[in-house]
């Protein structure tokens, strides 16, 4: 009997679906779950007639494959995974590859392939984006982990993996570790920037220019033939078309509170680790949470009533102005993220091509757009480049789009409208743009009240004094100043 080219652990949905695509590329796929009534039913119902291998027991699939053994996990992030090496390790050999494809944190992805290597085994934690229909259809796959378990994977995940225009594959080696988890985490948080940022055009749209959502649809429709031509704005604009059974807009009638899986809070507290500031991808988490306070917010809205502004001026300009302040803030959203992988790059010895990054969200996830075409350009323009906004191309259109985010951040706090992301991108911005901040200030507090220190102006870098500014306080000093 011939053997399985590669195993998959976990029929959910995406398990399913990419068991599907595998086999739809040719090759045999033996598959298992806890359940065994989701192994039948998917063997004997979809999956009838393929070259997929029903297993009910861990040592049947793994008897059932081609040496060096290819095992992918899709089981539920956290505990799950660790409980399911264990139960792989005494039935494997050496040279064996075990893989996660689920949501993994990177830094349990980084300790699990330690683990796993110490025992003779290679491991890659994978990131894998595109929702159910990116599964079948071609996804876009951030693998990392063991570089020697590469070259064994790399022709399956490849010809599963969604192309751009030119025939390359939206997958390719992120590099040691947890390397392939931390650049999928940092597309999650991107995704929530996008969703948040879309959001606030929506409002704006919707309470300051007072569109219906027929309006807004057809706006949305015009945004996505321009540099904002994406998957999200896509669904956006059809979502908003989207009618109930009354014929009402169904936009309208679902309750106003995010949930969210935690991957975004994440990519903030990774941010914070690093000293980089993700101030706008952290200001859409904080959106999510706000939202999830329904109930305070109505009793709040009630003792605070806000008297509505009319909009007075050419609607048609303020929408195009909205979608300026959109397309800037994306591109911020974008600075901030390839900031914080080329912070964690350093720390964890992650040589990470920024620019293939960009083209392998090019097609298959969530956040493939247009737009990531002009930051591959940007890295392949200069590789070292500390700050996407810097680059030639989005020097220029920041330009050309910030008196419009300035006019549309105005506009939303007169009438009382919430952009807590794109207005933290604003002042992003300003404060990067900024020759002077006031942290000399700040740095003399801190040293007034814990002796920490400062440097000076009018002497070199790196040399640091202390005042005794109540005369009291003597001239010990605390030793500590993080930069």
């Amino acid at each position: 009997m011939k053997k399985a080219d590669i195993g998959l652990i976990g029929l959910a949905v995406m398990g399913e679906n990419l068991v599907m695509n595998m086999e739809s590329r040719g090759y045999t796929v033996s598959v298992f779950n806890r359940t065994a009534d989701k192994v039948s039913n998917f063997v004997e119902g979809r999956a009838k007639g393929k070259n997929i291998l029903g297993t009910y027991f861990l040592e049947d699939l793994v008897e059932s494959l081609e040496r060096p053994r290819k095992i992918m996990m899709m089981v539920q992030a956290g505990k799950a995974v660790d409980e399911m090496i264990e139960h792989l390790l005494p039935l494997v050999e050496k040279g064996d590859i075990l893989i996660d494809g689920g949501n993994s944190h990177f830094s349990d992805t980084i300790r699990r392939t330690a683990y796993v290597e110490s025992k003779g085994l290679l491991y890659i934690g994978t990131g894998v984006s595109g929702g159910e229909e990116g599964a079948l259809k071609g996804p876009s796959m951030m693998p990392g982990g063991s570089a020697a378990a590469w070259p064994h994977v790399k022709d399956i995940f490849q010809s599963i993996s969604a192309r751009v225009e030119d025939g390359t594959p939206c997958c390719d080696w992120m590099g040691d570790n947890g390397a392939g988890h931390f650049v999928k985490m940092v597309h999650n948080g991107i995704e929530y920037g996008d969703m948040q940022l879309i959001c606030e055009a929506y409002h704006l749209m919707r309470d300051v220019l007072g569109m219906s959502a027929e309006e807004m649809h057809e706006a949305f429709k015009g945004f996505n033939e321009t540099d904002l031509d994406s998957y999200l704005i896509e669904i956006t604009r059809d979502i908003l078309a989207y009618k109930d059974a009354d014929g009402q807009p169904l936009v309208d009638k679902i309750l106003d509170t995010a949930g969210q899986k935690g991957t975004g809070k994440w990519m903030s507290v990774s941010a914070l680790d690093e000293g980089v500031p993700l101030t706008l991808i952290s200001e859409a988490v904080f959106a999510r949470c706000l939202s999830a306070m329904k109930d305070e917010r109505v009793a709040a809205a009630g003792e605070f009533p806000r008297e509505k502004t009319p909009f007075i001026g050419d609607r048609a300009e303020f929408l195009e102005k909205i979608r300026k302040a959109l397309l800037a803030s994306k591109i911020i959203s974008y600075a901030q993220g390839y900031t914080l992988l080329r912070a964690a790059a350093e720390t964890y010895g992650w040589k990470l091509n920024y620019g293939g990054i960009a083209l392998l969200w090019r097609a298959g996830c969530i956040i493939r757009s247009v737009f990531l075409g002009r930051i591959k350009d940007a890295f392949d323009r200069d590789p070292g480049l500390t700050n996407l906004i810097l680059d030639p191309y989005f020097k220029n259109l920041m330009k050309e789009l910030l008196p419009a985010w300035r006019e549309v951040a105005a506009a939303a706090i007169m009438h009382g409208i919430p952009i807590p992301s794109m207005s933290s991108g604003l002042a992003y911005f300003d404060g990067y743009t900024s020759e002077f901040l006031p942290a000399n200030l700040l740095q003399a507090q801190r040293d007034y009240f814990g002796a920490h220190m400062y440097q000076r102006l009018d002497a070199e870098r790196g040399k640091f004094f202390h005042t005794n500014w109540t005369e009291r306080g003597g001239n010990t000093v605390s030793g500590t100043y993080v930069l």
